[in-house]
């Protein structure tokens, strides 16, 4: 078991065994460091986890106490969520400790300017870093074009609000899509038109009418491991987007918010065979590291650069000194290389489970589309079937969480016969445990849909 595991059962085990009270202080930093033989960054890092739970909380200069008694402390303590709805990355596998010594010496380094404003576009030496780091992805820019911001959200934002030199001022997203872009065009002037991608791609005769027919500015797409559908888009459907791109003078936006999950090494971003400027490329850092790191890259045609720079020098003045200056050492350190080989096996181990798990199924009311890897999988059911149902019966009668697609769409594109299944926080035991149950809840809720039918002739 992982030592921050060890102390955040410890102190649960307390709790539960009536040796802690309510509002008492908890045993120091110091005190844990010594019992558990390890670092005051592991002591730390476990009292974070019970904050972020509602168990404990902290005072500064003082320490760390319980929580208040109520019932959502005895649900933290005594209920086992299997999370399939989550999003983030898996805590349980994120190089905290590796990271903070990062932070610490990007302290040192930068001591000088981390109080102080700095350049908008970036630090220049994590961008030095990136542009080598780039060319894994395939990705091949000058330094002058990429960008650094604070996540990908921010890069959304400004992308979406941001004049074109195409003079266009219409957004295209898949359907379903991101839904943080969704939420972000819900803010922007631009009027947001969809197309719909589903499990075997797009339709680019569709999308040819799109683009020549709806004054379209850019056109936002995850074209690997797609968030909801997990799917990914061929070599020629890429190649095909960006013929129709460069005939009716749109610029594509490429999340590639999961590229260090590839397994196969001949799957190019749709960047790589860019020939006309067209694409903006757009890679985070948050989903394979922290989420609260808060960094992403862009990297934009030359033409636009300057706007680009004026638009993010407005919304933040500058991305956290501290925080791109740790990511640049780890990056040249190796660790960052290292972290991703193991988040990468990690991720294909659970995906390939997960594909077994659903194949033994069987059930021919329902379509699995499980990807190679990846954070997402969806189980499409052929039959009419309440997916709302389904997620409400398993979050309250056996603590699996799902989430609805709903906020991935628009509203006249809706499909309500996707149940999103995210392995980004279920583990082996997690998936073992709780795709079965859900595939019962499945069987149980559709026969007692047959019954009804058969019983009331609908």
């Amino acid at each position: 078991m992982i030592k921050y595991n060890e102390i955040v059962n410890y102190i649960i085990n307390e709790v539960e065994n009536k040796n802690f009270k309510y509002k008492q202080k908890l045993p120091t930093v110091r005190i844990l460091s010594q019992k558990f033989n390890c670092s005051k960054a592991t002591v730390v890092r476990a009292y974070d986890e019970l904050e972020k739970e509602h168990i404990v909380y902290s005072i500064p200069q003082s320490g760390y106490y319980l929580v208040e008694n109520n019932d959502e402390l005895d649900k933290n303590l005594h209920t086992d969520i299997i999370n399939f709805s989550s999003a983030a990355p898996d805590k349980g596998i994120l190089p905290y400790e590796e990271f903070q010594h990062c932070l610490n010496k990007a302290i040192d380094m930068y001591k000088q300017t981390l109080f102080d404003y700095s350049d908008s576009k970036g630090l220049p030496n994590l961008i030095s870093v990136l542009k080598e780091e780039f060319q894994e992805y395939q990705v091949f820019s000058n330094e002058e074009n990429i960008f650094i911001t604070s996540g990908s959200q921010q890069a959304i934002n400004i992308l979406f609000n941001m004049p074109f030199p195409n003079g266009k001022n219409n957004v295209l997203v898949e359907q379903p899509t991101y839904n943080g872009a969704l939420k972000s065009l819900e803010f922007s002037n631009d009027r947001v038109i969809g197309i719909q991608r589903n499990f075997k791609g797009i339709n680019l005769d569709e999308l040819e009418r799109r683009f020549a027919n709806c004054n379209i500015k850019c056109f936002y797409t995850i074209p690997r491991f797609h968030n909801p559908l997990g799917t990914s888009y061929s070599a020629e459907e890429k190649k095909q987007i960006l013929k129709l791109a460069e005939k009716y003078d749109v610029y594509i936006i490429e999340d590639d918010y999961l590229a260090d999950l590839e397994i196969k090494s001949n799957s190019y971003p749709m960047y790589y065979n860019d020939i006309s400027s067209r694409v903006i490329y757009l890679k985070s850092f948050s989903k394979i590291l922290l989420p609260g790191l808060r960094i992403a890259a862009v990297v934009l045609p030359k033409i636009l650069t300057n706007v680009f720079k004026e638009y993010k020098k407005w919304a933040d003045l500058s991305t956290s000194v501290l925080s791109q200056g740790a990511l640049e050492i780890y990056i040249k350190s190796g660790m960052f290389k290292a972290h991703v080989k193991k988040i990468r096996k990690t991720y294909f181990e659970r995906m390939n489970l997960l594909k077994r798990e659903l194949t033994q199924a069987n059930m021919h009311y329902l379509k699995c589309h499980v990807p190679d890897t990846g954070f997402f999988a969806c189980i499409e059911l052929i039959e009419k079937v309440n997916v709302s149902n389904i997620i409400k019966e398993l979050r309250y009668s056996n603590n699996i969480y799902l989430e609805d697609v709903e906020k991935n769409y628009l509203k006249d594109y809706f499909n309500d016969n996707i149940l999103k299944i995210s392995i980004a926080r279920a583990n082996i035991e997690n998936i073992k445990c709780g795709i079965p149950i859900i595939l019962d809840k499945i069987s149980k809720i559709k026969e007692e849909k047959s019954f009804y039918n058969d019983v009331f002739n609908i």
